[in-house]
C-alpha cells in the first residue's frame, strides 16, 4: 500500500509539473504573440477629402479622421488615420494634390470629394472624370480604396442631380471598389447635428458619420492587410 501511495503521489507530481510547463509555454507564447503584434507596423490610412473630412470649424479632436482612428482602435485595429482633408476643395483640386498627399506608405484611402462640385454646379462629367482618373491612379499603385459617395442639392435640378448622384455607383463598380453611398447619411438635413450653415457636421454629427461608416472601413483594413 505504502509504495502504491508513491507512485500515486509521484504520478501526480509528475502531472502537475507537466502541467506547470504547459501552462508556462502557453504564457511565454502569448508574451511573444502580443509583443509581435504590438510591434507590427499599424495601417495607415488616409481621409482624403474636402471640408467634411478637414473637420470645418471643429476642434482637431472632433474632425472625421481623428474620430475614426478612435473608434478603430477601441475595436482593437493597429491603425493609423492621416487627415488629408482640405476645406473648398474640388474634385479637380483633389486630382491636382493626389500623389503628394497620398505617399508610398498608404496601405489605403477613403476618398470622400465632389461635395464642393455640386455646390458650385461644376459639369457632373468633370466630377466624374477627375474621380475616375483619382482612382485609376490609386489602382495601378494598389492601394484600396473606399469610394464615399454624396448627393447633389435639389435646388440643383433634376436633371443635374440624375447625372452628379450616378458618379459614385458607377465608377465603384467600374473599379471594384468599396462603396459607401452617401457620406452625410444620418447627419444632412438634420439642424442639430450640423453647424450654422446646415451643411457641415458638428462633432456630434461626425461620430454618427463614424459609426456608420465604421464597417465599411473594416472592410477597407481587410482588403489592406490582404493586399487584394
Amino acid at each position: 500500500m505504502l509504495g502504491s501511495r508513491k507512485v500515486e503521489e509521484k504520478s501526480g507530481i509528475l502531472r502537475f509539473f507537466s502541467g506547470a510547463v504547459v501552462a508556462f509555454g502557453l504564457a511565454v507564447f502569448a508574451a511573444s504573440a502580443g509583443y509581435a503584434q504590438d510591434g507590427a507596423e499599424p495601417v495607415k490610412l488616409v481621409a482624403f477629402g474636402d471640408s467634411l473630412t478637414a473637420g470645418y470649424q471643429l476642434p482637431p479632436e472632433e474632425a472625421f479622421p481623428v474620430q475614426l482612428e478612435k473608434a478603430l482602435k477601441a475595436k482593437g485595429y493597429n491603425v493609423t488615420v492621416v487627415n488629408a482633408g482640405v476645406s473648398g476643395d474640388t474634385t479637380s483640386g483633389g486630382l491636382s494634390r493626389l500623389d503628394w498627399s497620398v505617399g508610398n506608405d498608404v496601405d489605403g484611402v477613403i476618398l470622400e470629394l465632389g461635395a464642393n462640385d455640386a455646390l458650385r454646379g461644376v459639369d457632373p462629367s468633370i466630377t466624374r472624370e477627375n474621380l475616375d482618373s483619382m482612382m485609376t491612379e490609386l489602382g495601378s499603385r494598389h492601394i484600396p480604396v473606399l469610394l464615399a459617395g454624396m448627393m447633389a442639392p435639389p435646388n440643383m435640378g433634376a436633371a443635374f442631380g440624375q447625372a452628379f448622384n450616378s458618379i459614385y455607383g458607377d465608377l465603384a463598380q467600374k473599379h471594384n471598389t468599396l462603396l459607401y453611398p452617401f457620406f452625410l447619411d444620418g447627419v444632412a438635413t438634420h439642424a442639430n447635428l450640423t453647424l450654422s450653415d446646415g451643411i457641415h457636421p458638428t462633432g456630434e454629427g461626425i461620430s454618427i458619420i463614424v459609426e456608420k461608416i465604421l464597417p465599411s472601413v473594416e472592410m477597407l483594413i481587410e482588403q489592406a492587410n490582404s493586399g487584394s
